[in-house]
């Protein structure tokens, strides 16, 4: 399997947390600025609509009341992600953790600058699914990020890029191979049969 180089993988994965990052905070602007909190305006019937309102809890608007919490979660998310970067090994792995990194920091961001407080504002959500929740950009990137890497799991790829037949065949060809020692004694000259091999010696005849 070719790897692509480690540091090409790493730059995809801070172009997409980038990226993320940058449309997350634009739409959450733009939400700020054009719609009324609490007013609903629908997109698709009642399926999907625009409705802004301060989430103070996770994303998709889960677990109000814990912010910080879910800030130090953030932050701790941040920093094992940027910690196995060195891994990475596959292009896929860092597209869904550059998506993973970009939605964490979109919406620590806003915990950190919005009212009511430092580590306790309230996250921009403005995207309304229907009844069930509302959410944003961030939170689309994180639930893709998500199912890719419970996809990637249950393929058995790692963030190095090899899958897991493979890991297991590198060890397999690493460990030292059962009666190779017996098949390197048979071979040595001069193997046959030697006094201890079960064979008898008949003694000489000494009758004429």
């Amino acid at each position: 399997m070719t790897v692509p180089p480690r540091r090409r993988l790493v730059a995809a994965l801070a172009v997409v947390a980038a990226v993320v990052l940058a449309v997350d905070q634009a739409t959450k602007a733009l939400a700020l600025a054009h719609l009324t909190e609490g007013v609903r305006t629908p997109l698709l019937g009642h399926l999907l609509a625009l409705q802004l309102i301060g989430n103070p809890g996770a994303a998709l608007s889960l677990a109000s009341g814990m912010t910080w919490i879910f800030t130090i979660a953030a932050v701790g998310v941040s920093v094992v992600i940027v910690r196995v970067a060195d891994r990475l090994g596959s292009r896929a792995w860092a597209v869904a953790l550059g998506l993973l990194l970009g939605g964490a920091v979109g919406n620590l961001v806003d915990r950190l600058v919005r009212p009511p407080g430092f580590g306790t504002g309230h996250v921009v959500d403005f995207l309304a699914y229907g009844d069930w929740f509302i959410g944003n950009v961030a939170d689309i990137a994180i639930v893709v990020s998500a199912v890719m890497i419970v996809l990637l799991t249950l393929i058995g790829v790692g963030i190095d890029g090899r899958r897991s037949a493979d890991a297991a065949t590198v060890s397999e060809e690493s460990a030292p191979r059962d009666g190779s020692a017996v098949e390197a004694g048979s071979h040595e000259p001069g193997g046959g049969a030697g006094p201890n091999d079960g064979s008898v010696t008949e003694p000489p005849d000494t009758q004429r």
